[in-house]
């Protein structure tokens, strides 16, 4: 088992101590998802003092949310966007090498029903794999219509010209975004979930200067100043800035994306199906995660953001009517084991009608008068490289002394080889061995949360102790992803959940009913028979 320095550093009251400790930091960054935690680690790794604050946990919005890629982006190629693709595909190289036990090498196949597909996509996706150089993961190349047949036993034989087989990145975001936290605590950060930024300091001279923000759990509020604040808050990046300016011209706007999880047997090989043009001209996926399917995506303007986005009933409708051209048996209402949305924070159209599906991905870096720096767009595979970016900023601003970045070649939490997927535990890496020791010394913990699935008991107090989870929803939702896996089932485990984590962390009777009761409410979104009014969508 750990040692006990080892569980008091993730501890909330050491981090907490910390604040009272340090009286002042070189760097704040204010957002707990992929951005907010790229930004924070390169900062750690130049040895500069940083502190992060999440309003609610670690990759609760958009980044807990995405398709489960680490890619280049095919169609950004497409579209011609040669400088990202080739920066995601060498970060996506970076992160199989320092998360390999949450990176994988996922095989894809482009089946096609046009006498021109095989040698238009093959030509195209060569380009994409030599764009990667050393660090590509393979050769495409066409396969024959009985290959594409054997590898896609649910896709429709009538019109099958043959497919392509190319290769890309496949992950767990939310659990990637936890290992990072965990990284950076190791590494001399401060890192607070469940704290939200109320207020922006500044000096006499009107320059930003720090924080004003208060512990959700206690109330407790902190005034807390720093050399360089960076404002990582994804689709809530205006929020912040109206803070800093009130009136200022919003940045982004959000663009809702959702995806259907189906039993595997929607998909029953190892292999994923990108569809390249729908009828929105999108790509659709259908991915291999977790023993489950995760299929879609969509990119719906909307006018307005939530904590909980909700799917459209057009964005289902698609999505099914998309999969059901394509699949022998196709899905149904009915066989959604879980649907969620995430809101995508793109840059707001300045004139005309922008279609976002042609906005670029490339993320931007924009300084205030007051010296706030704030950084927007990008995705998951390149969020090292956009904290990266966005540190050196703050060196060129001159807020921060110059030194190198280390993150190019640092292993993240957990960090090992995983080629047997078969047993769930893999997504802990090197911590597998400590979480099963816990269970030898109380054996009651290796009981299942849900004779239905695989989940333990012992992965909850982890996701306590080791993890920085405070309530059920963190653990149902982002330690354990039974939330995005298989929604009915992550509201019976709720309450076993609560009485686990009330005990755990010297709750009462009392928190554990507000736990189970907030959480139902929330999963509720993700249960697709049962879905409320949705918010209305904007015009394209």
């Amino acid at each position: 088992m750990r040692n006990d320095t080892t569980t008091t550093r993730f501890q909330r009251s050491a981090l907490l101590q910390q604040l009272t400790n340090q009286k002042s930091w070189d760097l704040i960054v204010i957002g707990g998802g992929a951005t907010g935690l790229g930004v924070a680690l390169d900062g750690i790794s130049r040895g500069y003092s940083t502190l992060l604050l999440e309003q609610v946990d670690y990759a609760k919005g958009t980044s807990s949310r995405s398709t489960k890629l680490v890619h280049g982006g095919v169609r950004y190629l497409a579209q011609g966007d040669v400088a990202l693709v080739r920066e995601a595909l060498y970060e996506r190289g970076l992160l199989l090498k320092n998360a390999p036990h949450l990176v994988k090498n996922q095989d894809f196949i482009i089946p096609n029903y046009e006498w021109w597909g095989g040698p238009f996509y093959t030509i195209g996706l060569t380009m994409y794999d030599l764009l990667a150089g050393k660090l590509s993961l393979g050769a495409s190349k066409h396969l024959s219509k009985t290959e594409t047949l054997r590898r896609l036993g649910n896709i429709k034989a009538d019109g099958l010209k043959g497919g392509v087989l190319y290769h890309d990145g496949q992950f767990d975001d939310a659990r990637l975004a936890v290992n990072l936290a965990q990284t950076a605590v190791e590494r001399g950060g401060t890192l607070l979930n469940h704290f939200e930024v109320r207020g922006l300091l500044k000096d006499t001279q009107g320059k930003i200067s720090g924080v004003m923000a208060a512990d959700q759990e206690t109330g407790t509020t902190y005034e807390l100043t720093a050399k360089a604040v960076v404002n990582a808050t994804g689709i809530f990046v205006d929020d912040i800035l109206q803070m800093d300016k009130p009136g200022t011209k919003k940045l982004v706007r959000p663009s809702q994306g959702v995806h259907i999880v189906l039993d595997k047997s929607f998909l029953p090989g190892d292999d994923a199906i990108m569809i390249p043009k729908t009828d929105d001209g999108r790509v659709l996926f259908a991915v291999p995660w977790h023993n489950r399917v995760v299929l879609g995506t969509t990119d719906t303007p909307l006018n307005e953001h939530s904590q909980e986005p909700q799917a459209l009933e057009e964005e289902i409708d698609f999505i099914l009517r998309t999969a059901a051209r394509y699949l022998t048996r196709a899905p149904k209402r009915s066989d959604a084991l879980s649907i969620f949305a995430g809101l995508r924070p793109l840059a707001a159209p300045q004139a005309g009608s922008e279609k976002t599906k042609e906005i670029s991905r490339s993320h931007k870096i924009l300084v205030s008068e007051a010296g706030l720096i704030t950084i927007t767009g990008g995705k998951w595979t390149t969020y090292r490289r956009m904290g990266q970016d966005t540190v050196d900023k703050a060196i060129a601003l001159g807020k921060l002394p110059a030194a190198k970045s280390t993150t190019a070649q640092m292993p993240i939490h957990g960090a090992q080889p995983t080629p047997d997927h078969s047993n769930h535990l893999y997504v802990y890496g090197t911590d597998q061995p400590a979480l099963q020791q816990l269970i030898v010394q109380q054996p009651e913990l290796g009981q299942k949360l849900d004779a239905s699935l695989e989940f333990l008991k012992a992965e909850v107090v982890w996701a306590a102790r080791y993890e920085m989870a405070r309530t059920v929803e963190d653990v149902l939702a982002r330690r354990v992803r039974v939330l995005f896996l298989d929604a009915p089932a992550a509201i019976r485990m709720a309450p076993e959940v609560a009485a686990l984590l009330a005990q755990e962390l010297g709750h009462d009777q009392r928190w554990e009913q507000q736990q189970v009761a907030a959480f139902t409410a929330v999963a509720q979104h993700y249960l697709l028979e049962s879905q409320p009014a949705p918010v209305k969508a904007a015009a394209a």
